[in-house]
């Protein structure tokens, strides 16, 4: 009893969040989701909801527990997150697309991309800290260095002629390991062809999704670490994001060419955030709820503009 009641507001925080994490995954595994069944818009709509409402119920859990300013962090990492995370969705349609995916087999292959993008993201988050809380001035290169990516952003638009062959994950697993081609294999990662293991496109498919997760993450955690420097806001924001990825491919994958705008607001909230780091620099600090404002102007802005843009263009069309 005594270490129970030695136990800080972190560690209890982390704590629930784990009990949460896992009693939220078995009911969306073992509830909400079957193997090889294609999911429908419904079902989509009632897991978003899900881990959405799991993640806003976690923000007020923090607040109660570490306080309002660290909550206000988080919400602000998550939705700025949550918002890359939609941006993430357009190159996984390329790439189910690219390789001709079953629907039927989409649910359990973005599973495991998703739990493999998870680990990955805690080891970049691991090491981040550890190199922050070594080395301060790294947030003002995270500052530069998203300041650069946002610019980039805004200006280029998205990839819809998608070639798999020029991702290095590809190149590199046809080059080392032993692939096959076989199309008909009832969703299996690995065959078996005279006592030799192959390695099948479904298995490809999932390393692809989970590096290319990676690749978002060099420009999103970075991004998070410039809102709070707390690894526990970071990575529960970052882990209540992606996990909710998968039912919010389902929702938007249909929808995911009316937002054409919405790459430019995630650029101008990733510029801000950039530039409110280094104007500490000249020892100028805008509040942290500021953060949560830009984020959410941006992101709804955008999505608002890509329909009423899609909208007129459809009208125009039809004069």
């Amino acid at each position: 009893m005594a270490r129970l009641t030695a136990m800080t507001h972190e560690q209890i925080t982390y704590l629930i969040f784990g009990i949460v994490l896992i009693g939220a995954l078995i009911f969306d595994l073992g509830l909400l989701s079957k193997k090889s069944n294609v999911v429908s818009m419904k079902k989509a709509l009632v897991q978003t909801l899900f881990w959405v409402g799991l993640s806003l119920a976690f923000y007020f859990f923090i607040r109660w527990e570490d306080g309002k300013d660290m909550a206000l962090d988080y919400l602000s990492a998550y939705l700025l997150e949550w918002s890359l995370s939609i941006d993430n969705i357009f190159i996984f349609i390329l790439i189910f697309n690219a390789f001709g995916v079953k629907e039927k087999y989409y649910g359990r292959t973005l599973l495991i991309g998703i739990l493999m993008a998870i680990v990955f993201r805690a080891i970049f988050i691991t090491v981040g800290a550890a190199l922050i809380s070594r080395f301060h001035w790294i947030l003002y290169i995270f500052g530069a260095f998203l300041l650069y990516t946002g610019v980039k952003m805004f200006t280029s638009g998205h990839d819809d002629t998608y070639n798999p062959e020029e991702s290095r994950i590809y190149q590199f697993m046809k080059r080392f390991l032993r692939m096959t081609d076989q199309d008909d294999t009832e969703g299996r990662l690995i065959v078996w062809k005279r006592k030799k293991a192959y390695f099948t496109p479904l298995s490809l498919v999932i390393a692809m999704l989970a590096t290319t997760d990676l690749l978002f993450a060099l420009d999103s955690i970075p991004a998070v670490f410039l809102i709070s420097e707390e690894p526990l806001v970071v990575y529960t924001s970052n882990i209540f994001a992606v996990l909710g990825l998968r039912s919010l491919f389902f929702l938007l994958r249909g929808a995911a060419d009316k937002f054409d705008y919405l790459q430019q607001g995630i650029a101008v909230a990733l510029v801000f955030i950039g530039l409110k780091m280094l104007a500490e620099i000249v020892h100028l600090k805008l509040p942290n709820y500021l953060s949560l404002i830009v984020i959410v102007v941006c992101v709804l802005t955008s999505i608002l503009y890509s329909m009423w843009h899609k909208r007129r263009g459809s009208g125009a069309g039809n004069h």
